[in-house]
């Protein structure tokens, strides 16, 4: 793109040049800002709206404060385009979540300007109020704010970093910004609060007149902000919630008022205490089709910035994506089972759970980002005799786990957990890959841990884990899409435990979880059309209880077995034949393909996938290096079970 049509962003390398501009260009430097990840957004696809609507909020906040030193935690993160461009990484901008590119969240390793490492949501208070408690014991004087959507405050981390930074005599600054959305519009008490204090006339008249009259008398504005107070609680007729928690409340504000929010943001260093400054943004600022539809544009891809028209990343004829899957099908079994009820925290357009609420709106609930919150309410359900669906991402299903032990799996109790994007997700990388759930789930009693390999699997799978004979029951399944067009089929019920036998081998066993089973097929055909070896391939299904009559059978024809799973290597499937082979005295070599032991970072499914070598290509490999050149010499140790291994023998000899 052209050099100079950034001309004062061009100039700006970290916030030390920002704090040279004059005040009054701040408002070019925030448009300049805006059509900078316009542009780069369009063609390199990732969160949109949310950092659209906080460049006047992110450029006033490096202006007014001394980044690095003074500490910045953005909550989730995806809103930290505007920061990470202004702080020394607009050059690589172009590289953002692409592979080995910077990630698309605050990171610590990647910027001393990153305070905190974020990407799910409700941390930011509480992470804050350590770095603050911290600065405090070794005597810093630095400045220390937290920046967290109307959405996230939802989350009971909020809640509970609120409450201890309420007691603490420390000058933390909470920045609420308030635009009416997470992903989809946010639900709750908690925004139809805000949505009073943000529309009424009389109390923002009142102070506007008192903010605009005392604009040069800063120490008269200081005594006046307890009058204001008074003027709130009388007008909203309640105690302030944020001031019932011992932080000063201010605002709400124009968020997008650069001019605004520093002269309000300078005041605010000089207070001392726990403060909260609410600000009111629109989600996709200055993107017209981004502030129309805001759902779509969070996160809507590659698009056309001149027109708007979106790329389209769905060819026609093309399989459909699991979550939509699961949306269809939990509506038709809630029209055959009036038990059935589905949960969802605030993803019920990711989860496509958005289908339920509005086919059957008293049955379908957006509870919120509230994690913990979801299961336990789904317990009650369950208790008080309904079938909840609770339908949550992997990797933000692990902010409810001790609520799945504890209220579900210890009762026993029949509830359903929909874990979407199980396995690797691609460019959102290590906060949002769903790694984790087979063995934290596998080793909860009661609990049943299934995984469809296609889109039929999910279908009869959900059907079964709502029939009556069913309790806790998890099924986890991947982002993307699945393997057929023809999916809507009769409902089968599935045995719970049983393997299916997808293809017979003479050579070597494969065992797979999950949607990596397509790969294992498609590596099991080339290894048979290019080298004549034959494989055994399971589809596992259930990682809990696990298939012993199918480990039983692989351990006693084959000496050298394989397991693949899109899940940690560390207690998944691979670790239940493993265990099963050595409980049970079988001397059998277990090769576990899957997410290895360590964070893995951005990139697009695919490329991790190859990464962590179990896409097809990682498993022909590793089956051929399994097999070595034992299968074309002597076959030791190998019984002939199939003419193809009896003409091997004979062709060696």
């Amino acid at each position: 793109m052209p050099q100079d049509k950034y001309p004062l962003l061009e100039a700006v390398e970290f916030p030390s040049n920002l704090k040279r501009l004059d005040k009054h260009l701040l408002p070019e430097v925030c448009r300049e800002l805006r059509d900078f990840i316009i542009d780069e957004v369009s063609e390199n696809p990732g969160h949109f709206g949310a950092s659209l609507g906080v460049v006047e909020l992110t450029v006033a906040l490096h202006y007014v404060y001394s980044t690095p030193y003074d500490k910045l935690v953005w909550d989730v993160g995806h809103q930290a385009y505007a920061h990470k461009i202004l702080t020394g990484r607009r050059k690589l901008f172009a590289n953002n979540r692409r592979y080995h590119g910077i990630s698309g969240f605050p990171k610590i390793a990647e910027s001393e300007y990153d305070a905190f490492g974020t990407g799910h949501s409700s941390t930011s208070i509480s992470a804050a109020l350590g770095l603050v408690v911290a600065a405090k014991m070794q005597g810093e004087q630095r400045h220390v704010v937290a920046i967290i959507g109307d959405g996230s405050m939802t989350g009971g981390l909020a809640f509970e970093g609120l409450n201890n930074a309420g007691i603490e005599k420390s000058n933390l600054l909470v920045i609420l910004n308030d635009n009416n959305m997470a992903i989809d519009p946010s639900v709750g008490a908690l925004n139809e609060y805000l949505t009073k204090i943000t529309t009424s006339q009389v109390y923002n008249r009142v102070k506007n007149e008192v903010w605009n009259r005392t604009e040069r008398l800063k120490s008269i504005r200081l005594f006046l902000q307890k009058t204001i107070i008074a003027i709130k609680s009388s007008i909203l007729r309640q105690s302030n919630l944020f001031e019932s928690l011992n932080f000063r409340y201010f605002g709400p504000i124009d968020g997008h008022d650069v001019a605004k929010l520093v002269g309000t943001l300078e005041m605010l260093k000089n207070i001392p205490g726990p403060k909260l400054l609410h600000v009111i943004t629109v989600k996709g600022k200055g993107y017209k089709p981004a502030e129309e539809n805001q759902t779509l544009w969070h996160s809507p891809g590659a698009f056309d910035r001149d027109t708007g028209e979106r790329a389209c990343t769905r060819a026609s004829g093309q399989p459909p994506l699991y979550q939509h899957v699961f949306g269809e099908t939990i509506v038709e079994l809630a029209e055959k089972n009036d038990k059935i009820v589905g949960i969802t925290p605030a993803m019920p357009t990711g989860s496509s759970l958005n289908i339920m609420m509005e086919k059957m709106p008293d049955r379908a609930f957006d509870v919120g980002i509230a994690e913990q919150h979801a299961v336990t309410f789904s317990a009650g359900l369950s208790a008080a005799g309904k079938i909840p669906f609770c339908n949550i991402y992997s990797s933000f299903m692990q902010r409810g786990y001790d609520s799945v032990i504890h209220d579900v799996a210890l009762q026993n109790l029949h509830v359903v957990f929909c874990l979407d994007r199980s396995g690797l997700v691609g460019e959102d990388g290590a906060t949002h890959h769903g790694a984790y759930d087979v063995a934290y789930l596998r080793c909860i009693p009661n609990m049943v841990v299934a995984a469809p390999m296609d889109e039929v699997e999910l279908r009869n799978m959900m059907y079964t884990a709502q029939l009556p004979q069913q309790r806790t029951f998890s099924i986890r399944y991947p982002r993307g899409s699945g393997v057929t067009e023809h999916w809507r089929k009769p409902f089968e019920e599935i045995p719970v435990g049983k393997a299916r036998l997808v293809r017979s081998g003479a050579h070597i066993a494969v065992l797979s979880l999950g949607h990596v089973g397509n790969f294992v097929a498609q590596a099991a055909d080339r290894l048979a059309e290019e080298a004549g070896i034959s494989v055994m391939h399971y589809d596992m299904r259930f990682a809990k209880p696990v298939d012993e009559e199918a480990l039983r059978e692989v351990a006693t024809l084959f000496d050298h077995v394989i397991t693949v799973e899109d899940a940690a290597i560390v207690g998944g499937i691979g670790s239940a034949a493993a265990e099963f082979f050595t409980e049970n005295g079988y001397s059998v070599k277990v090769t576990r393909l899957g997410i290895p032991d360590r964070f893995v970072e951005h990139g697009t499914i695919a490329q991790l996938q190859a990464e962590c070598g179990f896409d097809a290509e990682g498993i022909y490999r590793t089956v051929k290096e399994a097999l070595g050149e034992k299968l074309f010499t002597h076959l030791r140790g190998w019984r002939p079970r199939s003419p193809l291994e009896e003409q091997y023998q004979l062709e060696d000899k």
